[in-house]
């Protein structure tokens, strides 16, 4: 198929898409997303098709307000409303137990379903247009970099899509934070740009759950994207090198072969000499290395580096997210150095 490109102002050109069944690139602050009408089973089965994406996969649910919510989920706990007038619109998604008309394809078939409100203002005007909620999950092949821009996406949905809208770069740059509600205490199954520190303050204790920081077993089903697959990985390996800075970059400077790449912080950018080197921002900046992390992953593919080496900020704040995507990247291949002297 041809892939029509819309722009920003073609909202009811958009919300057509959806309507009918067919695959639309939307824009969120977080990535891009591929979207289809989440009350369609057969769209929604497009996604997985298009994206080469597990079937046990669960799949978000996208609104453009809060008071959709009720439509599609019951049993709501009061901390969804918390959360909800604090960050919504904006980067998180609450797990929460679906009602019957959200069909299986969405959820994988658990009797949960992920649901938000994104804050970027054509993907809630597209949405209100449609008048149906999207599934919509990142609009890259399965096991790739997410997309932060509309070019990135079509670098993988070419063809593959009736149409994407430009809304320009994301803001936020890595998938919404994830937090199932269903459980006592909270728990953490994604960081993202809510930070856990800013859950915490609002709910109190929030668990974190296991996945965010090691591989999901072959038996185990996962509550959410992103939780058990390789993911957000370029086509060259990951090694992922964490602790002090500076110690990183010395130690990334040792090892790595005369061919590979880099990720590094951008004050140590001129210590790789005859590399390929990508700039996930400054060592204290963790929102720029959120928006730059998928982009500086993303722009090897089009190079034969063999091998890549990324530092990794620490994990707090925005941190846990960026540290996140880049152990997945990386296969949870961690190189850490904090216990050295």
């Amino acid at each position: 198929m041809n892939t029509e490109k819309l722009t920003a102002g073609e909202v009811e050109r958009a919300a057509a898409v959806l309507r009918r069944g067919g695959l639309l690139g939307l824009p969120t602050e977080t990535v891009y997303g591929l979207g289809a009408n989440g009350l369609d089973p057969a769209a929604v089965g497009r996604i997985f098709a298009a994206k080469g994406r597990p079937q046990d996969n669960p799949l978000i649910l996208h609104i453009p307000s809060a008071d959709w919510l009720e439509r599609y989920c019951q049993n709501i706990p009061p901390a969804a409303w918390t959360l909800a007038d604090q960050f919504w619109p904006g980067p998180l998604t609450l797990i929460l137990e679906r009602k019957p008309l959200v069909p299986d394809a969405v959820t994988a078939g658990l009797d949960t379903v992920g649901i938000r409100c994104p804050s970027h203002p054509v993907c809630r005007a597209i949405l209100t247009a449609a008048g149906v909620p999207a599934a919509a999950p990142s609009g890259n092949a399965s096991g790739r970099p997410s997309p932060t821009s509309a070019a990135g996406m079509l670098e993988d949905m070419e063809g593959k899509i009736d149409a994407i809208v430009d809304g320009g770069p994301c803001s936020v740059g890595v998938e919404s934070t994830i937090v199932d509600l269903t459980v006592r205490p909270p728990r953490l199954l994604r960081p993202g740009g809510v930070t856990l520190e800013e859950l915490r303050e609002a709910l109190g204790e929030v668990a974190v759950d296991p996945a965010v920081e090691r591989l999901m077993g072959a038996g185990e089903q996962p509550r959410a994207p992103g939780m058990k697959y390789r993911h957000y990985a370029p086509r060259a390996p990951v090694t992922v090198v964490r602790g002090d800075p500076a110690r990183c970059a010395a130690y990334i400077a040792a090892h790595l072969g005369p061919e590979d790449g880099v990720v590094c912080f951008a004050e140590f950018a001129g210590d790789y000499p005859g590399h390929r080197v990508e700039i996930l921002g400054p060592a204290a900046d963790k929102a720029a290395q959120a928006r730059n992390v998928f982009d500086a992953l993303r722009a090897f593919d089009g190079t034969d580096v063999p091998a890549i080496w990324a530092q990794c900020p620490d994990e707090a704040g925005l941190g846990l997210a960026v540290a996140n995507r880049l152990n997945k990247a990386a296969g949870f291949h961690i190189v850490g150095l904090e216990g050295e002297p």
